[in-house]
């Protein structure tokens, strides 16, 4: 599937388009080679081409709030922008595609360790998919919050979903999910890059078009211009791949102008290859040997000990500094035993025999297993003095259903080179 930078920046009229009368057929097949090669993806492939290297941008930010020095918090009480403030407050979170939307924009404008951020990395979030009542999720967002945003599309979604998403109620209106970043202050220069897949999306229960991207624009905020990426790397693939996609995000950064450099996001750090069922099998077994007890402890909230050391060393070699910008042991995706809903998604590829054993292992540890794979790292910023990085967990809606099925991650951080 041909893919580039993105150069194309629009409305969302760029993502308009007449696709899904094609889905049947397209679920036919099982593999993208084979679906490439059809008479009918020569057909679509400039439509297809056309979405998943588009880039949406708005600004619906307060108008003349900059000129006039005050901007509105979510809540709805304007905040003076402190010309003299040096300290830029961000947010990353995976928000599970926007499924709990009203308590997510809750969550934003009103919990006090998310509310008033000036720059927010989001991940998984759906433009017209039955599962998040067929919302554009950042367009609304930014309209909920008066913000400026960009959009990256990553898949054009062939079916509803996975696991309990595809028992959703309706059908999928644009079938299309992907990643933005949210600024009370203007971006500019916005783009995206493809990223690798580390396994045929066109394999197994959940078939899509695309490719997951990194999200790039530079922010003019009052602390100075500094630059923000957006990412979410690959769930389903090796370690080496995670790193491999790390690293084409590196280079093209440093094919920028220089700027101080903030990325975010769901890096996946599970510390499983899981580019096959067989392969995240086999890296079970290997950690029940090592002692459930001492993987859940060591290992899953310290991806960047072991497992996924590699990653986190490429980026430390090229500058970037993460340790002191993370909550480091601190997960923030967790795994209960009791989830009827987790159990159900997981077996859309994990063989059922393997369950007992995997109940075996997190009852070991209580019946609950966190992980880190949430993470900032940046380049010539700093954690702002007296403040540190959070992890931001039991987010629930007013019914107590939980907005996502990870955490969100904040920092407070400073500009130490312009």
């Amino acid at each position: 599937m041909a893919s580039q930078i993105s150069s194309k920046v629009g409305s969302p009229e760029e993502l308009d388009h007449d696709l899904n009368r094609h889905f049947r057929e397209l679920l036919k097949f099982e593999s993208t080679r084979e679906m490439e090669a059809s008479g009918l993806y020569r057909e679509i492939r400039p439509e297809v081409g056309r979405i998943l290297n588009a880039v949406v941008c708005e600004d619906l930010s307060e108008p003349g709030a900059i000129a006039t020095g005050f901007l509105s918090a979510p809540s709805g009480n304007p905040v003076a922008i402190a010309p003299g403030s040096d300290t830029i407050h961000a947010l990353a979170w995976n928000i599970e595609r926007g499924c709990i939307f009203e308590g997510i924009i809750d969550a934003l404008k009103n919990h006090k360790d998310l509310n008033s951020k000036d720059l927010l990395l989001l991940t998984e979030l759906d433009y017209g998919m039955a599962r998040s009542g067929n919302r554009f999720v950042a367009r609304e967002i930014a309209k909920e919050l008066k913000l400026h945003y960009a959009f990256a599309p990553v898949y054009i979604a062939l079916q509803k979903g996975s696991g309990v998403e595809s028992e959703m109620e309706g059908q999928n209106t644009k079938s299309i999910h992907g990643l933005a970043m949210f600024s009370r202050f203007p971006m500019k220069n916005a783009h995206a890059i493809p990223l690798p897949n580390g396994k045929d999306k066109m394999w197994g229960k959940e078939k899509r078009l695309g490719y997951l991207r990194a999200l790039i624009a530079d922010i003019e905020h009052p602390a100075g211009e500094f630059r923000a990426v957006t990412i979410h790397l690959d769930a389903h693939c090796s370690r080496a791949h995670r790193q491999k996609q790390i690293k084409i995000i590196l280079d093209h950064l440093d094919t920028l102008s220089p700027l101080p450099t903030l990325i975010g996001g769901d890096w996946n750090t599970t510390t499983f290859n899981s580019q096959s069922s067989t392969r995240a099998i086999m890296g079970y077994w290997r950690r029940v040997f090592m002692g459930p007890k001492n993987v859940a402890k060591n290992h899953l909230p310290h991806p960047e000990r072991y497992f996924e050391r590699n990653l986190f060393n490429s980026l430390e070699k090229r500058g970037y500094e993460f340790r002191s910008l993370n909550n480091i042991g601190e997960g923030t995706l967790h795994y209960q035993i009791d989830s009827i809903e987790k159990n159900t998604n997981l077996r859309d590829w994990v063989p059922e025999w393997c369950f007992p054993f995997i109940f075996w292992a997190a009852g070991r540890v209580g019946g609950s297993v966190s992980g880190r794979l949430d993470w900032f790292a940046g380049k010539w910023i700093a954690l702002a003095a007296g403040k540190t990085p959070k992890t931001i967990g039991d987010l629930v809606n007013a019914e107590g259903v939980p907005l996502s099925d990870h955490d969100a991650i904040t920092l407070d951080f400073t500009i130490t080179k312009r």
